[in-house]
């Protein structure tokens, strides 16, 4: 008993999550509430919401005038969709290549009160199948389209023409045996006309259907022919070997026949997609029921529009159940006629018949990888927008934030991608790795966190990616930044906080920690300590009696422990000087990218600089002999002729400034970021002031020049006016060097650089660290 439970659970559960059930049916009753299911009293199939196939449109009863007890549980409900042009029901976890039937149910029942039924397009995909039309307000009918599975899942749109919203009662999928129906190919649908499959049983409108007919068809009663007797038997019937369309016995056990020596019998499509170029596929099913005397004939030719299908006169066999079937062109009346032969002694005889319409299949969509990496792109992210159908055509469906091209033979591809500010949450789903003709991708303004997938770098034909002002963190993959540098790619990245720029591993972010009690308590102690730390390294950098011992000035020509760049180097490394990231008084800052992969920092001195080699030497010396955690890296330098540029390790956060000015690519810093940053800074200090021989003193710490780590950790840069002075000396008399606001005035008056004078310009900054407060600058006026 716990096993048969568990069971049915299990079925239930497949098919509430819109999973074919364990025969391969899909059975939905569109417009029930969410999650319901039940099972057919007739068939005993089980039926489920259309939560899961579909994102849009409304619930509505019927009118009540038009509830009859006698039709099918889903003809009470509907869902109608009052919004977008079309909308669609995604079948999915089928087997590609097989073959299927789908139906589509309708009866309005007046659920508007409007009394007129809509008139709106039913398509398959990006196939055109039938317009749903039916004047009469308690008229029902279906719709079954006989097909082969393109990809793993289907379609069925709904597209409205402006005549009334479109609408749906019903929506099933049966699989079918691949041997039957060979008529229908990759290349071919059958599209059942106006519900003609027929039977010709005793009762009038009496359906056979599931189980009876294991491929679930419908047919109904045909009662068109005129003056006809009603024939039946009861013994199973047998198929030919040949037989593809597998008949169900109850089918063939009935049939009509006549008086006469002729049946008669007319068809009107009444199909507005039909013209003279529209071929029809009929099927003619025959089977004796009767036990036909010796010296009886039952033998008939069977003509359809002038035409005799049979090539000799057709005699059927008793409980053998066989066929005729053809394909006619396209006409506006179509006549049949079953005609006795002049040997035949008993009337013809009709068991069941088809009537199909031939459909070539669209050959013209979006290519299969592209269409299901965007279908399970829309599943990640829960886009709805008008995300439903074939994502490229037709045009005037495309998706909304994609491009795509159309050419004249084959399917479309996505060319562009932009999903700005469509409020995406998680991480970048991996099926973009399947979009091989994407060249433009705009993820910016999302909720997007994780890392940036390696993918991302071996799409070839990507040639612009913005991932800007999301919460992405870890390292940036290392083929994008090769492409970013040598220009095959553009990379926008800012706005992602915890994002490494260099390749490198990050440290993982804590948890930030919200209170205001806390914060109270906290701020004043984090402002206290960090002045308190500051001034007390730079007062012992002031006392320090460190033996120095002298060392040489170099000559410039040779800087040991660098790499020395020619300017072709630089050119290539930087990618012809082509992205300027910064400018100071001794040139422009380029971005480069090494060999290695590691982003540089590329210092090159400009023609109007007032700096020139003696600054350039200068700086380039200094940084070949210090070594800090705290201060920049030196990792080469160019002095080739005129050309005269440094090579630094890149610092991706920019300066201190940027981030107390709050601008656009940066974030405003916690109070115990700029606690660490002072403390970096000091530790810079008091490394140049003590531990080097002889000390150093920088003469223009100011925020543009401490620049941050990935991890907002504080380096010192910008050591172009740095002076040594040895143990003994307490000041250097010097020129005027600096940055005005950040000055000591009284330096200005007696020119006069020493450690106090490196202490009030650290104040200053980092004043307006912890206050917001810009210095000023004031210039002394002249004499």
């Amino acid at each position: 008993m716990k096993l048969c439970v568990a069971v049915l659970l299990l079925y239930m559960f497949q098919l509430i999550h819109g999973q074919p059930d364990y025969q391969g049916f899909i059975s939905i009753d569109c417009g029930i509430p969410v999650n319901s299911t039940y099972q057919d009293s007739i068939t005993n199939i089980v039926y489920v919401s259309d939560y899961g196939f579909i994102t849009t449109g409304e619930n509505r009863n019927i009118s009540s005038d038009y509830m009859d007890p006698s039709l099918a549980k889903s003809y009470s409900n509907l869902r109608f969709f009052p919004h977008g042009p079309r909308n669609c029901y995604t079948l999915r976890s089928l087997v590609m290549g097989n073959k299927y039937l789908v139906r589509a149910s309708f009866y309005y029942g007046n659920y508007d009160g409007l009394g007129k039924p809509p008139v709106f397009d039913l398509y398959l995909g990006t196939n055109y199948w039938h317009e749903v039309n039916y004047s009469d307000a308690g008229a029902f009918n279906w719709m079954d389209i006989l097909l082969v599975a393109p990809t793993d899942y289907l379609q069925v749109c709904l597209v409205n023409k402006g005549t009334g919203n479109p609408f749906i009662s019903g929506l099933e999928l049966r699989p079918l045996n691949t041997t039957l129906y060979p008529e229908v190919n990759a290349s071919q649908l059958l599209v059942l006309v106006n519900s003609n499959r027929f039977h010709t049983g005793p009762t009038e409108n009496s359906i056979i259907r599931y189980p009876s007919d294991p491929q679930d068809r419908i047919w109904t009663t045909y009662n068109a022919i005129p003056n006809c007797t009603k024939i039946s038997a009861t013994s199973p019937m047998h198929n030919n070997l040949r037989d593809v369309y597998n008949v169900p016995s109850s089918v063939m056990q009935n049939a009509a026949t006549v008086n006469s020596s002729r049946i008669d019998f007319s068809w009107n499509p009444s199909d507005p997609s039909a013209n003279i170029n529209s071929k029809y596929f009929f099927i003619f099913y025959f089977a004796e029921l009767q036990h036909v005397p010796s010296k009886a004939v039952r033998q008939f030719d069977i003509i359809v529009n002038n035409k005799t299908w049979n090539g000799r006169p057709y005699t059927p066999t008793f409980l053998f159940a066989n066929y005729f079937s053809g394909v006619v062109q396209g006409m506006e009346n179509y006549s049949v006629s079953l005609v006795s032969t002049k040997n035949a002694t008993l009337p013809p005889i009709l068991n069941a018949m088809e009537m199909y319409l031939v459909k070539l299949v669209t050959p013209v969509a979006t290519d299969p990888g592209d269409a299901r990496a965007m279908m399970a792109t829309q599943d990640n992210f829960g886009v709805v927008k008008n995300w439903m159908g074939d994502p490229c055509t037709p045009k005037a469906f495309v998706w909304r934030g994609l491009n795509c091209s159309y050419p004249p033979a084959s399917p479309s591809e996505i060319m562009g991608l932009n999903l700005s500010s469509f409020g995406l949450v998680g991480a970048i789903s991996t099926n973009f790795r399947d979009l091989k003709a994407l060249q433009y991708l705009d993820f910016s303004h999302n909720n997007l966190s994780g890392p940036i997938p390696n993918f991302l770098g071996q799409l070839s034909s990507l040639m612009f990616l913005d991932l800007s002002s999301n919460d992405l963190s870890g390292p940036i993959p290392y083929g994008l930044l090769q492409r970013s540098q040598n220009g095959s790619l553009s990379l926008r990245v800012g706005g992602n906080a915890n994002l490494c720029g260099n390749g490198t591993a990050c440290r993982p972010v804590r948890k930030k920690i919200n209170g205001k009690l806390l914060a109270a308590i906290v701020v004043p102690i984090v402002i206290a300590f960090a002045l308190f730390v500051i001034l007390f390294l730079l007062r012992q950098a002031f006392k320090g009696k460190a033996k120095q011992k002298a060392t040489g000035h170099q000559d410039g020509s040779a800087l040991l422990g660098s790499r020395e760049f020619s300017y072709k180097e630089l050119k290539h490394i930087t990618n012809n000087f082509s992205q300027e990231i910064g400018k100071g008084g001794f040139g422009p800052v380029f971005l480069g990218c090494l060999e290695n992969g590691n982003p540089v920092a590329v210092k090159v001195r400009s023609e109007s600089s007032s700096q020139g080699g003696k600054e350039f030497l200068a700086e380039a010396q200094h940084l070949t002999r210090i070594h800090h955690k705290n201060l920049v890296s030196l990792i080469g330098y160019c002095k080739d002729r005129n050309h005269l540029a440094l090579v630094y390790e890149y610092m991706p956060e920019g300066s201190l400034q940027d981030h107390l000015r709050a601008t656009s690519t940066s974030k405003p810093l916690t109070w115990k970021q700029r606690l660490q940053i002072a403390l970096d800074a000091a530790q810079g200090l008091e490394y140049l002031h003590i531990a080097c021989k002889p000390a150093l003193i920088h003469r223009d710490v100011k925020s543009r020049n401490i620049l941050l780590t990935t991890d907002l950790g504080a380096k010192i840069a910008d050591f172009g006016l740095t002076k040594a002075f040895s143990d003994s000396k307490t000041h250097i008399t010097t020129e005027p060097a600096g940055t005005f606001g950040y000055l000591d005035p009284d330096y200005m008056m007696h020119i006069i650089t020493s450690a106090r004078r490196a202490t009030y310009t650290a104040s200053a900054w980092s004043s307006w660290s912890s206050s917001q407060a810009v210095p000023r600058s004031y210039r002394l006026a002249t004499s």
